[in-house]
């Protein structure tokens, strides 16, 4: 294994007895990290891996053993502690930043939910799992990972998440569910900046900022300062056009109450043709950063939509996420986590220009870049 990796899990916590352990943690790390890369979506997966790979695999990893059976992975992986497993996972993460000279490149975090869908377990009253994610955008790093039991609790699992991050001049972005009065003065006394999007959960907010813009727009900001950035993409058949106004005058919004650090409200709206279908959409937003550049605002808010396509859409295509039946103990959950481990060591590997998919099947095939994968 990596020498990142084997530095930052080296401590990890067995969860057993120690007179019932016929294999190392380690080891069984080592190959559930091995396996999910190569393609294994499944205790049973991991296992055949390891089985179909057990020579190569002693000339690196102590198996006095042979590889452990399904039912150990999964014990074992449904016993461990995920919030012991993010710590090491954490860790693992700041060391590739540090390895990239300590940087998170413009530092902007989006932070967005996922569920695992087939984690839910009836028989056992057991609701399906939702992920909170924070991932560096530019760098496509994802930084840390808490669970929820239920969607509905994102409002509680987004401040525990923000406070494992360093947060000093990045700029965190949340969709609706996380634009509440308390997430934005914790990310502020962090050193953060804000870009909340305002739907009807906060149906007040949404009502000032929704009046505040739509007429400013109607009235090309007459009598208000504020900024427009216009931008156009054609492909796939489609043509979209991009509007983001801002304005500084959140005064106007006064009755909302106190929101630390509000110096903005922003609008974006999407125009898509394709052929002769055109659909137009306006979205709202508040922040914290200068309501007098929408240039930045839009990329921002642009790339926050990109947590869905390099993690969750990847996730759920290229790893079958969204079909995993592991739902024992708390193994869903921390099978969720080595994809994401497996995920960020494929996207480093840059020395073959080749998709996810493709890179995957090579380093089932091929040994030597399976470690160099590994060695990220």
């Amino acid at each position: 294994m990596g020498n990142s990796i084997a530095r930052a899990f080296g401590n990890l916590q067995d969860p057993r007895e120690k007179g019932g352990r016929r294999h190392s943690l380690s080891a069984m790390l080592t190959i559930a990290i091995c396996g999910v890369i190569c393609g294994a979506d499944s205790w049973t997966g991991v296992m055949e891996f390891g089985q179909g790979k057990e020579d190569w695999l002693k000339t690196f990893l102590p198996l006095p053993h042979g590889i452990p059976s399904h039912d150990t992975f999964g014990r074992v992986f449904a016993l461990l502690k995920p919030k012991a497993f993010e710590q090491c996972f954490r860790r693992w993460v700041q060391g590739l930043v540090k390895a990239s000279q300590g940087k998170l490149l413009e530092k902007h975090i989006a932070i967005d939910g996922k569920t695992l869908r087939r984690s839910f377990d009836q028989a056992a009253g057991k609701a399906a799992i939702h992920m909170i994610s924070a991932f560096a955008t530019a760098n496509r790093v994802l930084f840390g990972q808490i669970a929820t039991a239920a969607k509905s609790n994102e409002i509680t699992a987004i401040p525990k998440l923000l406070k494992l991050l360093d947060l000093e001049d990045a700029v965190v972005t949340i969709d609706a569910m996380g634009c509440q009065k308390a997430i934005a003065q914790q990310i502020v006394e962090q050193g953060g900046q804000y870009v909340l999007a305002v739907k009807d959960n906060q149906p007040t907010l949404h009502a000032k900022v929704k009046t505040l813009l739509d007429e400013a727009i109607a009235q090309n900001f007459r009598g208000l300062s504020g900024d427009r950035f216009d931008q156009s993409h054609k492909g796939h058949g489609r043509i979209e056009m991009r509007t983001c106004w801002c304005t500084p005058e959140v005064h106007w919004l006064k009755d909302i109450g106190h929101w630390e650090g509000l110096t903005c409200a922003v609008a974006v709206e999407a125009t898509r043709r394709i052929g002769s279908k055109v659909t137009r959409e306006r979205r709202y937003f508040i922040s914290s950063l200068s309501g007098e550049d929408a240039r930045s605002l839009a990329a921002i808010i642009r790339r926050h939509w990109s947590v869905e396509n390099p993690l969750h859409w990847t996730l759920d295509v290229q790893f079958n996420e969204d079909q995993s039946r592991v739902r024992k103990g708390y193994g869903a959950e921390n099978l969720s986590r080595l994809r994401r481990i497996a995920l960020t060591m494929l996207q480093r590997e840059t020395t073959r220009p080749i998709s996810i998919r493709a890179k995957r099947l090579r380093a089932c095939c091929d040994h030597d870049y399976l470690l160099r994968v590994l060695q990220t």
